[in-house]
């Protein structure tokens, strides 16, 4: 745990970490440190095989024991050891316009409305935008400052047409209540 928290892991990363790791070790019903690639092998087997994860889940569960064997326990482990499935390359599913419409028409509440289609507009996680305050959202340059981005980082987005519109509108009706 801390190792995670010297190297400054996002909490949801160090609790899934937690999680992969101890899921491994109850399998075997053995600590983690007794057991060697042989078992890593298997077990990922048995997470593709049985439980049938997707390639990202099984990525989770590589990136928990790489951490947990190369940097906890320090032992001189190659790639080879925590080998990585290759990930299918799908297409996003891109909405229409009438789709996107329906789907903000849809929303009763303005201010979830807005909250949703600056998420659109800007392309944030739902872990952005719950970190949101209305001083992040500059309208005039049509940008949005993230500070809470993923792995910690700030960074700034840019929206346009009616979303930037919208969020000018909203920004003025959370400052006035």
């Amino acid at each position: 745990m801390h190792d995670m928290q010297i190297r400054n892991l996002a909490d949801n990363t160090q609790k899934s970490y937690l999680i992969q790791v101890r899921s491994f070790a109850r399998h075997f019903s053995r600590s983690p440190e007794l057991l060697g690639p042989d078992e890593i092998r298997a077990w990922l087997v048995y997470l593709l095989e049985e439980r049938k994860l997707a390639p990202a889940s099984l990525g989770a569960t590589i990136g928990a024991l790489r951490f947990l064997y190369r940097v906890t326990l320090k032992r001189d482990w190659s790639d080879e050891d925590f080998p990585l499935p290759r990930k299918p390359f799908r297409l996003p599913v891109v909405l229409s316009l009438e789709e996107i419409t329906t789907f903000f028409e849809s929303v009763a509440s303005l201010k979830h409305r807005t909250i949703l289609m600056t998420a659109y507009a800007a392309g944030l996680r739902v872990s952005e935008v719950v970190h949101l305050k209305v001083t992040d959202i500059d309208s005039k340059r049509m940008v949005i400052r993230v500070n809470q981005g993923k792995n910690h980082k700030a960074e700034i987005f840019l929206v346009g047409g009616r979303g930037n519109q919208r969020i000018a509108m909203s920004s003025d009706l959370i400052r006035d209540r």
